[in-house]
């Protein structure tokens, strides 16, 4: 049986980084405008967590510091763990 997705639950949803966003990782790489999916969310708002996939046009347009970044600390650039009211749910 398919899981039951929760009530207000972003799972799936195209989302778009909110401004003023910055890494959590790397506070000084801004991740404002980023875009992807999300796929998984952890616990309930407000304290929501959710785990994106970044997109083919974040993915091109990351800066080189921040993939670096996360190289150097074993981190997978391509997926980032932000809090849910971080981001806003595109159409």
């Amino acid at each position: 049986m398919a899981k039951k997705k929760a009530a207000g639950g972003l799972d799936g949803s195209r989302i778009r980084v909110k401004a003023g966003v910055n890494s959590p990782e790397f506070p000084e790489i801004p991740l404002a405008g980023w875009t992807g999916t999300v796929v998984e969310t952890s616990g309930k708002a407000p304290e929501q967590k959710v785990i994106i996939e970044w997109d083919a046009a974040t993915l091109a347009a990351m800066p080189r510091e921040y993939i670096s970044k996360c190289e150097s600390e074993q981190l997978y650039y391509v997926m980032a763990s932000l809090d849910g009211h971080d981001v806003e749910v595109l159409a």
